[in-house]
């Protein structure tokens, strides 16, 4: 791929409430990432702050444990034309049962949607719909581990889609 951008997919940091910052490496990947998106539950503005200025290109939205402030600085859905490939962030889906047909149903005109709230990664093809969550890199609730993923785009072609593993905090 020509003209790829590596994109670092991220949701649910929870940002002071379940871990005081990220962590260094999900740092290092916003560093190297040509653009960052976060799919919502940030909890406080300072993390939004930080990653709007450390990252190349941020697209974001806000969760449900986002108060005033960032909902008013972003929206609910985030749509982005990255790599000639159609993306769409939100953070709420639904239930896992028929998550798939009411993603394609609610967003026909997106070949990738990246959504959060559950904190379980998810990674399925619909209809052409390719759905995303990366889980979270603070708050790994009933998962083995913390967890983000990267990808890279371009030439309107998603290549492989990596779910990377967090060490666990100490």
């Amino acid at each position: 791929m020509s003209g790829r951008l590596r994109v670092l997919l991220l949701a649910d940091t929870h940002v002071p409430g379940r871990a005081r910052e990220l962590p260094a490496r999900v740092w290092d990947e916003v560093d190297r990432a040509d653009v960052v998106v976060h799919a919502g539950d940030w909890v406080e503005p300072a993390l939004l702050d930080e990653l709007g200025s450390r990252a190349r290109r941020l697209v974001a939205v806000h969760g449900n444990n986002d108060g005033a402030e960032l909902r008013r600085r972003l929206p609910e859905v985030a749509r982005a034309d990255l790599g000639g490939v159609r993306w769409g962030v939100v953070h709420e889906t639904g239930a896992r049962a028929g998550r798939e047909r009411r993603a394609r149903a609610a967003y026909p005109d997106l070949d990738v949607l990246v959504f959060g709230h559950s904190h379980i990664p998810w990674d399925t093809t619909a209809e052409g719909l390719r759905l995303l969550n990366p889980g979270s890199p603070t708050d790994r609730r009933r998962q083995p581990f913390c967890t983000y993923m990267t990808c890279e785009v371009g030439d309107g072609v998603l290549g492989k889609v990596v779910l990377h593993r967090l060490p666990p905090r100490r």
